[in-house]
């Protein structure tokens, strides 16, 4: 076998040693869903970061550096812009809620069938499209390592995600999620390193590169970026969508109180912040390092793999077979942790939310409880994976951005009206999520991303890739609309 199948098999089984670990620990439901709230508060500021730092974060934004400039750091930028909003706005009352699901936090207020349902819909919406993201990811790193069919390699990673998650549940999807998040920063910091090397260690160096080879345009909006509406929608989306992400916000359930959700939020801040940093280095040595080597395009003048292979070309410039080896293995870590974590939320949607408590009103096993789990777990893996093959030539930073936008049109809404204002009522929650997640999902089939460049239309029926800008207006029209009225 080759080093890179050595490495990828060595931290495969560090994965499932550290779940087999963790199911030993895991006695009950409250075990399974929320680590029985017991994770010490940096250890789950790291796992936060960790469940953030998706394969879009690592190999789509370098591979948008290579192909667009400075488009990925406006992505980094409106998505590092969520986290102090997410401190201030959900932390702290989302942990005092005492519920990890969206439909929980919502039926809690409003014991209401539609209330949970719309719950339910949008959390499951969130979970399949980031899922999406993260196979297309893997899917294309092991295309092009091992030479597997696409869908082979998808149903690698969905196997791997499903033991994951039916046996460890929430303590091992942290424990997986803290070691990727370590071994992510250690690539980040060499590759970086390996960049600067290059430029004498100045940044001023490299960028003067950038600007020789692509002139101010390495510094500019592309042009899929030129429309202010299209950059505003897009932040809106990226900053927004974060405290609408299902797997994020079941974190503040694994730690003993608000204080230490207030903290763990903290930490992953500073952490995402300096991974951007860092991101930055490596993107930029993508463009003035591979960009200019035939050794790394085809016939055809495209990258070898697709763009998203950008940050294992260059760690082959910089460390040759090994490095390209370990930073391809640890990208495969970061993909099998993130989908552990958006698993658990969509089964946890699926058996606690669906199935105890609107289908059994409450009254469950919960074995029974626990094997519901298991299935949904088989069936949104099986779902997404075949949704993957859809979108896979997409760069994975663009689709991110995507389930951004879904997550702020029908989570963020929802959430942020129940947790702050007392003049909502049921019949808005209903309005509100039904007319963010449709509207969502109707603008970005309509647009660019979908209608073009995924069906093969000329020429989208909506103007603009991101949808946050008008979807999410729409979502809060509709919520106040609902709840005016007489009760």
């Amino acid at each position: 076998m080759s080093l890179a199948q050595w490495l990828f098999l060595a931290l495969t089984l560090l994965t499932l040693l550290l779940t087999a670990a963790a199911r030993r620990r895991t006695a009950s439901l409250n075990d399974f869903y929320t680590a029985g709230g017991r994770v010490p508060a940096w250890q789950n500021g790291l796992a936060l970061a960790g469940d953030y730092l998706s394969a879009a974060a690592f190999l789509g934004a370098a591979g948008m550096y290579l192909g667009q400039g400075y488009d990925s750091l406006a992505y980094a930028v409106g998505t590092l812009a969520g986290w102090p909003l997410l401190l201030l706005l959900l932390a702290e009352p989302l942990r005092r809620q005492g519920r990890y699901t969206v439909a929980g936090v919502l039926s809690q207020r409003f014991d209401h069938a539609g209330v949970r349902l719309v719950g339910i819909a949008s959390s499951l919406t969130v979970t399949l499209c980031y899922l999406i993201v993260q196979l297309v990811g893997a899917g294309k790193l092991i295309e092009l390592l091992f030479g597997l069919p696409y869908l082979a390699a998808v149903g690698l990673v969905g196997a791997l995600m499903m033991i994951y998650v039916a046996l460890g549940g929430m303590l091992a999807a942290t424990w997986v999620q803290m070691s990727k998040a370590a071994l992510l920063f250690v690539c980040a910091l060499l590759l970086a390193g390996g960049v600067l090397a290059r430029y004498n260690g100045s940044p001023a160096a490299l960028f003067a590169a950038a600007e020789k080879l692509r002139g101010a345009a390495a510094f500019l909006p592309s042009q899929a970026l030129s429309d202010p509406v299209e950059v505003l929608s897009l932040g809106l989306g990226l900053s927004l969508g974060l405290l609408g992400l299902p797997h994020v916000l079941m974190r503040f359930f694994t730690v003993a109180d608000e204080r230490a959700a207030r903290r763990s939020v903290g930490i992953a801040t500073w952490l995402v912040a300096g991974f951007f940093l860092l991101n930055l280095i490596i993107g930029y040595g993508a463009l003035t390092l591979i960009g200019p080597d035939p050794r790394f395009h085809g016939a055809d003048g495209k990258l070898l793999g697709g763009g998203n292979m950008a940050a294992l070309h260059l760690a082959q410039l910089l460390g040759g077979d090994f490095a390209r080896a370990a930073v391809a293995a640890v990208a495969f870590a970061t993909i099998l942790a993130v989908v552990a974590g958006l698993t658990l939320a969509g089964a946890s949607a699926v058996s606690h939310d669906l199935y105890a408590s609107w289908l059994k009103q409450g009254q469950t096993d919960p074995r029974r409880e626990l094997k519901v789990s298991r299935l949904a777990t088989l069936g949104l893996g099986l779902a997404a994976m075949l949704l993957s093959t859809v979108f896979q030539q997409l760069n994975i930073a663009v689709m991110m951005g995507l389930a951004f936008a879904i997550a702020a049109s029908a989570n963020f809404p929802l959430l942020l009206l129940a947790l702050h204002w007392r003049g909502l009522r049921a019949r808005g929650v209903v309005w509100g999520g039904v007319a963010g997640i449709v509207g969502a999902l109707a603008l970005i089939v309509c647009g660019p991303a979908v209608w073009v460049a995924a069906l093969g239309h000329a020429k989208p029926l909506f103007p603009y890739s991101n949808p946050a800008l008008f979807s999410l207006p729409l979502a809060f029209a509709a919520a106040w609309l609902g709840s005016r009225g007489k009760r």
